[in-house]
Formats: structure tokens, sequence, C-alpha cells
């Protein structure tokens, strides 16, 4: 018997509660197990127990052996003064409280299912990355679903500390959070730093004193990113060459070097070049970024809002150096998709929690369940075991199972190893 599955077994009574006796023969009626306490003192406060013809309302301590108590050193802590009843796995020394009397003392070894310890040892020992995938086909569809909706609010709630801290930094200032935000955004992983590194160097007021000539705001933000420090021949990158030469003089600015930038293992149409381009597009045809997103109510209307192409020099080209087959470079349905899910909905969920809008924290959920399942290792995973997104919102759910519960092997406190361990 572990100590944390003993407590859970407590919590949740998955033992037999007829004929409970006390060590020295009372009978044991539960009538309220507690609840648990996860910081110092007693293990659960506010049970409710009737020990033979009396009935007891107070704090409930559990060991797996009764001599842990002594162990704990329970015995120097006034906290445990008022313990009405000690419940133990296995019972192998009497306590005495401090005026000398005998602690009341429940032994659950012969209540308890050994084949409930049985799976939950198999759970915590097993090297499966899942570690019910064996059993969790078994799990009725609506524990499941339940479960994911649950977790998709959790998820949004670790999101929303990174878009409180940037607002926290900004003064309160939501486009410029929000713009920091989706520049490492559009970097996608793997280019995510050096792009929040080109956005923080260049804030959103400098843009927008450039905002409607296109070149010079891609001579920033090229420029800022290291890539117009090389020798060029084309007409276009001589042009950023030069701007950005003037109004890095002017705006004191300080760029970051090319080097910063990865491009193994990316498709062309990924490379940064190609990127910074896009968000040069967009920053050039919107104005207020942040407020049209959050004026917005429908799905659609937000890919819309973020379907550009780059400037048309990048029609012919991947980089400032070799010439391609001609090709719209357009923000892609997936790369917007991508946006929303970690730009655009963890700031509308956060904008509802600060303003006490619950209507928006509901439009960013319902936002989710309009867009589709990303595709990643950890969404074949779950596939592959029977468990497959149907949208983002479920998606979000499944990472956030995954990353952090199923890695830390949290199977009690989750409903899907709760069902396992009780009926499978």
């Amino acid at each position: 018997m572990l100590e944390d599955l003993f407590q859970y077994v407590w919590k949740m009574k998955l033992f037999d509660t007829n004929n409970l006796k006390t060590s020295d023969g009372e009978i044991v009626e539960i009538l309220q197990v507690g609840t648990q306490n996860y910081h110092s003192g007693p293990d659960f406060f506010n049970a409710k127990i009737k020990i033979g013809n009396t009935l007891w309302a107070g704090n409930v301590e559990l060991h797996v052996k009764s001599s842990d108590w002594y162990l704990h050193q329970h015995q120097h802590d006034l906290a445990y003064e008022n313990i009405i009843l000690h419940v133990v796995y296995s019972d192998d020394k009497p306590i005495l409280k401090s005026n000398g009397q005998v602690l009341k003392t429940l032994v659950l070894k012969e209540h308890i299912s050994d084949e409930i310890i049985k799976k939950y040892k198999n759970f915590k020992e097993n090297n499966y990355t899942i570690p019910c995938e064996k059993s969790v086909k078994n799990v009725p569809t609506a524990i499941v679903q339940s479960y994911l909706e649950k977790l998709v609010v959790t998820r949004l709630e670790h999101k929303s500390q990174q878009v409180e801290k940037l607002l926290a930094e900004n003064n309160n200032h939501w486009e410029q959070a929000f713009y920091l935000q989706l520049a490492s955004n559009f970097g996608f992983k793997i280019n995510q730093i050096p792009f929040e590194l080109i956005a923080r160097n260049t804030p959103l007021s400098l843009l927008a004193k450039h905002k409607n000539n296109i070149h010079q705001i891609e001579a920033l933000l090229f420029g800022q990113a290291g890539f117009l420090n090389n020798t060029f021949t084309e007409q276009y990158p001589l042009l950023l060459q030069n701007e950005y030469a003037f109004l890095k003089k002017k705006y004191q600015l300080n760029n970051i070097a090319s080097h910063t930038w990865k491009l193994s293992s990316l498709r062309p149409v990924n490379f940064p070049t190609i990127r910074i381009a896009q968000f040069a597009s967009l920053v050039h045809q919107s104005s207020h970024l942040f407020s049209k997103v959050i004026a917005t109510e429908k799905t659609d209307e937000l890919f819309k809002l973020f379907s550009v192409s780059a400037s048309p020099f990048w029609d012919t080209h991947y980089n400032f150096d070799t010439n391609a087959s001609h090709l719209k470079k357009n923000i892609g349905k997936t790369a917007i998709e991508n946006i929303i899910i970690n730009t655009i909905v963890p700031f509308i969920f956060v904008y509802g929690k600060q303003y006490g809008n619950e209507n928006k924290c509901e439009l960013a959920l319902q936002i989710l369940e309009c867009i589709s399942p990303e595709k990643n290792s950890i969404l074949e995973l779950w596939s592959t075991i029977g468990i497959k997104a149907q949208n983002a919102l479920q998606s979000q759910a499944l990472i956030e199972l995954k990353n952090n519960h199923c890695n830390l092997k949290k199977c009690l406190q989750c409903p899907i190893g709760y069902f396992i361990i009780k009926n499978d």
C-alpha cells in the first residue's frame, strides 16, 4: 500500500464500509470522510464519524502503518491533539494520546480490494507514455469528454499567466502585449525566441509611425532581425538596407545576429524571412489589431483579419539572395489556427477575466470548438489508443492531460484513472 493511494481510497470511499470496527471492537460508521488537507496538519478536516453510540466531528489522520504516527513525530505536535480517528492500512502499534488514552484506530487492510492496489501500482510502475493506455478504451466517452472540458480551462489558465505577465511588463497596454505575444507566435516554436527579441527591440509604437509604408516596416523588421547586413545585388533588399541604415541611426536601434535564426528542417514557406514579411504585412494592414480582435465575435472573422500575404517581392523569393518560382506567400489556414489557439484565445480569455466579462471567456472556448485539432506527436499518441480530438478545444485539453497529468502520473487526480481503478 502506498500512502497517496491510501489517502485516495479514503477520500473516494473505495473500500467496503460494512462491518467497520475500531481496533478495540467499536462499530464505526463513516458519515463524511472530511475535506483533504494538502498542507501541514491532519490529513482530513471536518469529518463526521460515528464510533459506537457517539457521533464525532473533527479531523482524521491516515497512515499506512499505525507506527508512522511516531515516525512523523505527531506526538509532539498540538495540531494532532484533536484527532477523532486514526485510519491505518495495518495496525502494528497502539498510539497513545498525550493524556495516556489509546487513540481510536480503524484498520482498513481487510476492507480494500487487492485489485485496487494492483491497478494503481501498475499505473505507477509501467513504462507506457500514457499510464492507462491499455485500459482507457473501456472508460465511457461521457467521462472522458467531461474531463476534457475541465482541462481546457486549466490549460487556458496556464496560458493566461504569460498574458498577464506581458500586461504587467507593459503597464497593462493591451495592444503592445498582444503585439509581443503575436510576434513570438509567428516564430512557431523553432524561431519563437528571435521573433520575440525583434518585437521587444522594435516597439509597436515605433512601427505605428511607419505603418503606412510597407517598405519601412519591412526595413525595420528585417534590419532588426539581422537579415540586412549582407551584400545585395537586387534592388528591393538594397532599398530596405538603405531605409534601415537611416532608421537605425534615427532611433538608435540594435539588431540581433542573423545566425540566431534557425532554418534547418523548415520548409521554405516557413522560413523566418517569409514569416517576417507576413508579419510586416499584418502590421501594415491592421491598425489597432487587438481592438479588432476583441471586438470580433465569429471565428471566420478572425481568419479574415489574419489572412494577409507577404509583399510582392516575396512572390518570387524565399530569401533575399535567390529567385524562386512564383508563389503568393499567404498566411495559411494552419498557421492562422495556430495563432488563434496560442495568442488570440488566451488574450480573449484573460480580457474576459480581468473585466468580469463571462461572455468573452465563453467565446474563447467557443472559438476553440470551431477550429480543427492540432496535429502533433501528442495527439497522434492519443489517437492510437482510441481518443481522437474532434476540435482544438479537445486537442488543447489532451495536450494539458498528457503534459501535466500523464507525464507526472497523477492518475489519482484524474477521473479517467479513478474509473479504471474502481471499475476496469
